[in-house]
């Protein structure tokens, strides 16, 4: 079966930073699809954040291109396996630079902390408890 996949691309002030900044979460970088404009962020199999300079990110849109430390557009939510991987990630993300964004979310069978990256775009990390998926 075909698993769809996402791209995720996002405007960053300074590439060399972003990209140590996500490194330093464990996610690598797919060098193919990277040079001095971009760096393709592997988070999984099937979902890829695209960082590009904001010059690089103009050649793609005629809109304004906001400034996610002052404005919001999108929430970028991930699953985690267990509510320990939740704060695993959310605290390397915060001793990497990152801040907190938002007030951690527990409702025993689902539990969710978030943070912003060093562009100020928000990254939800979420666990559910699967029982409470399936039924």
């Amino acid at each position: 079966m075909y698993q769809q996949m996402i791209f995720v691309n996002l405007p960053v002030n300074d590439l060399d930073a972003s990209k140590k900044f996500f490194t330093e979460l464990g996610y690598s970088i797919n060098a193919q699809f990277s040079d001095e404009t971009a760096a393709s962020v592997v988070i999984s199999d099937t979902i890829v954040a695209m960082l590009l300079t904001r010059q690089k990110y103009a050649e793609f849109t005629k809109k304004d291109i906001v400034d996610a430390t002052k404005s919001s557009e999108v929430l970028i939510a991930l699953s985690a396996e267990s509510r320990e991987k939740v704060d695993e990630l959310v605290e390397k993300a915060l001793a990497a630079g990152g801040t907190t964004a938002g007030e951690t979310q527990d409702h025993g069978f689902m539990y969710g902390r978030s943070f912003d990256d060093l562009d100020g775009h928000t990254w939800e990390v979420v666990w559910m408890d699967p029982a409470a998926v399936e039924g």
